[in-house]
């Protein structure tokens, strides 16, 4: 993508949704090189022209505290974009400006898009646009991000004052912190000390703030530069701290909301005085979040989700599954019988189509899952439940991980487990990215869906509400137990902020739930759909002995032995229609070889003895030697479990259309029960992450041994939970 203008803002500023009102589905998702974090690109055709838009993460400095900053500020550095449209809450304005001030400070030209003016509006502030944007020196644009409203102005100031060259914003810091300012500036001009990429002023703010990053950059540079510029630095907070009892970055922080609060007196912001009244948002805050109410409230808007859920998606799931009932009717049709008929039909069409014929389901989670977000409802969820984490040595913003993750439902473990960079210690950090993968996520979602509808029919919402509770308490007590044990520590205060309930739009809601629906997809025909391969060779081969076949071939004979042709013919030719008694018993002997022999094959596969010599130990939890197949291939990814199980019931002679079908033959097959089906979802919530997710957990804590102990300890929690369950479930039933 050419040079592209850049997006940026506090988070819950507006930004994400502007952007999908600028791009709309003209959006490409991947993640900055180098890095785990999300980078969205996007193309604006307008009026205006085409522009070609970058979405920064959320941020709300450039301090480099975090990795998105850290990610934001070196975009910013390296790809010198030719402007930035800030987005700006109206309605927290003082807060927000201070990353603006950052951004002037940078000298890249800025526009203000000074959102949610409807919001400012119901809370009584009134902005005065033309003179915010001359005192501050640049473009100020009202936007209404939700509704599109000042979309066409904004594209228009973007266009006038692109490319422009800038000055630096020059705050004055106080006099002491100005003079060293002065003093580092002029080594940093003289040696060219970063000034390549950096202006002068800003890296000597940056040695001031103790910013890392910088400092490690000018190391690298010149060290004698750097050493003699952290002297300066040392000494300032030695100053600051006799004359002060503070430091620089503090000072330095202070001085800009100064600045920011100079321009905001100068009647930029009218209140009107006649509001005194409690917001809408805080009015609703008080039923919501009250102590008692509000987890009475979450727990019934999660019984509303999963209501709406199965209720609307059981419809479409039946055209899905008809649809790929149809191409597999299709391949049986035009393919002679082999190997690459029993590839496409049972490897392909129904390892893929067990997972996608789940998308409407994951479709409907996923739009209700938006509008909570987007209505600001799993905000309030992380404020309620952080009370509860903190007795379980967890931190508020370990919440989100876990919502992220799944903690609804149709989720994903990989993101949650990245969503705790944002926890700021370390042990927290470990106790909360070792549990997200117990959440309910999106490759979960289809297991539990088959399992409920084909054992739990009638209570869907129940069962799952349950299943989600599971999950999450079985979360905090391994937390609890870990944090108590091998990750002591203490733990550190929670702030969040509470961003207010908001309408969602439907161009919002479909954008959203596009996104994560097509992720799920792309994975089913990609990575699902390799994994499906794999998993039908190990169950077709080698295949049965010339013994074995002999035998059934034998048997094949005696029951057409001194049977007329005519007959047997009927039987060929006949699949549906009249039979004679006589050819109908025939038929159903045929069948009975045919089933027998095809169990056998499956059983002589690689996959059916790696099942079968599981089946010795896995008995005690329910599971047979089918089950052990699927849950092996879920090592990989969870999606394939259900598709593995399709693929074993029609690669074991059962004629299979579609996860309904698979549901009813689950129902009725030998060793099946609620028993035996809620024994393997708990073995579900808790065994081991996806391949992907322990990749992920190794990276992000640095070491190989937390992603194996992910894959041991949680395959061991789930085997003995399981046990536990079905062996007093069984004698409790007897």
């Amino acid at each position: 993508m050419e040079t592209a203008i850049v997006l940026a803002g506090n988070p819950n500023s507006g930004k994400t949704t502007l952007f999908n009102e600028l791009t709309g589905a003209r959006q490409h998702v991947g993640n900055y090189p180098g890095v785990t974090v999300e980078k969205k690109e996007g193309v604006c055709v307008s009026d205006s022209g085409k522009l070609n838009f970058v979405d920064l993460p959320g941020t709300y400095s450039l301090s480099a505290y975090s990795l998105e900053e850290v990610v934001a500020r070196d975009f910013l550095v390296n790809e010198r974009p030719p402007m930035i449209v800030n987005i700006v809450d109206a309605s927290n304005l003082e807060r927000n400006l201070y990353l603006s001030v950052q951004f002037m400070e940078m000298g890249i030209p800025v526009i203000i898009a000074l959102n949610m003016m409807d919001v400012a509006k119901k809370r009584g502030i009134q902005i005065d646009i033309e003179k915010l944007s001359g005192l501050l020196n640049v473009p100020v644009v009202p936007t209404i991000a939700r509704s599109g409203e000042g979309k066409k102005h904004l594209l228009k100031t973007i266009k006038a004052n692109m490319n422009k060259i800038v000055d630096p914003i020059k705050i004055s810091y106080g006099q002491d912190i100005d003079i060293a300012l002065d003093e580092m500036e002029k080594i940093i001009q003289g040696n060219g000390f970063l000034t390549e990429k950096y202006s002068a002023r800003w890296v000597a703010i940056k040695y001031l703030e103790n910013d890392k990053q910088i400092k490690d950059l000018g190391t690298f540079e010149n060290e004698n530069v750097a050493l003699e510029l952290n002297t300066i630095a040392n000494r300032m907070t030695r100053h600051l701290s006799a004359t002060l009892d503070a430091h620089p970055e503090g000072v330095i922080a202070d001085q800009r909301y100064g600045y920011i609060n100079s321009v905001l007196k100068q009647n930029v912001m009218v209140f009107n005085q006649d509001i005194n009244r409690l917001q809408l948002s805080d009015k609703i805050d008080k039923v919501v979040i009250n102590k008692f109410l509000g987890p009475i409230i979450m727990i019934l808007v999660l019984m509303g989700l999963y209501n709406f859920t199965f209720t609307y998606s059981e419809v479409p799931i039946g055209w899905c599954e008809n649809f790929f009932g149809w191409i597999a009717g299709v391949a049986d049709n035009i393919l002679p019988e082999g190997l690459l008929k029993s590839l496409i039909i049972s490897g392909m069409i129904d390892g893929v189509g067990g997972v996608l014929g789940f998308v409407p389901l994951i479709m409907f989670m996923f739009i209700g899952i938006s509008f909570l977000e987007d209505s600001g409802y799993l905000a309030r969820m992380s404020f309620m439940l952080d009370r509860i984490f903190r007795m379980f040595g967890l931190h508020g913003s370990s919440v989100m991980a876990f919502i992220v993750s799944g903690g609804i439902a149709g989720g994903c473990a990989v993101p949650g487990v990245m969503a705790t960079r944002t926890l700021r210690s370390e042990k927290e950090r470990l106790a909360t990215l070792l549990t997200v993968p117990f959440m309910n996520c999106g490759a979960k979602l289809p297991i539990y869906a088959l399992l409920v509808a084909a054992f739990f029919a009638g209570n869907e919402a129940k069962v799952m509400l349950l299943v989600t509770m599971i999950s999450w308490t079985g979360a905090l007590l391994v937390a609890w137990a870990l944090r108590s044990t091998i990750i002591k520590g203490e733990s550190t205060p929670f702030v969040m902020e509470l961003p207010p309930y908001r309408l969602p739009t439907i161009k919002g809601l479909l954008i959203h739930t596009w996104e994560r629906t097509w992720q799920y997809m792309k994975k089913a025909g990609t990575v699902i759909l390799g994994i499906s391969i794999v998993l039908w060779a190990m169950m077709t081969f080698p295949g049965l002995d010339q013994q074995s076949s002999e035998k059934f071939e034998n048997q094949r004979a005696a029951i057409t032995s001194g049977v007329s042709a005519s007959v047997i013919n009927d039987i060929q030719i006949l699949e549906k229609g009249q039979l004679s008694i006589q050819a109908l018993a025939i038929k159903k002997d045929l069948m009975r070889v045919d089933m027998e022999e095809a169990q056998e094959r499956l059983k002589n596969s690689i996959a059916g003895r790696l099942g079968s010599s599981l089946e010795g130990i896995t008995k005690f939890a329910g599971f047979d030697w089918r089950t052990n197949i699927s849950l092996v291939g879920g090592f990989a990814a969870k999606e394939v479990v259900v598709s593995t199980l399709g693929t074993a019931y029609s690669l074991g002679g059962v004629e299979l259309e579609g996860t309904q079908a698979l549901s009813h033959k689950l129902k009725t097959a030998p060793g099946w029960s609620p028993l035996t089906a809620f024994s393997l979802i708990i073995f579900t919530i808790f065994y081991a992450p996806c391949f992907v997710t322990v990749v992920c957990i190794a990276k992000e804590t640095g070491s190989w041994k937390w992603g194996a102990f992910s894959v041991v300890f949680n395959t061991a929690l789930a085997f003995g939970l399981s046990v536990s369950f079905y062996q007093i479930g069984s004698i409790v039933l007897v």
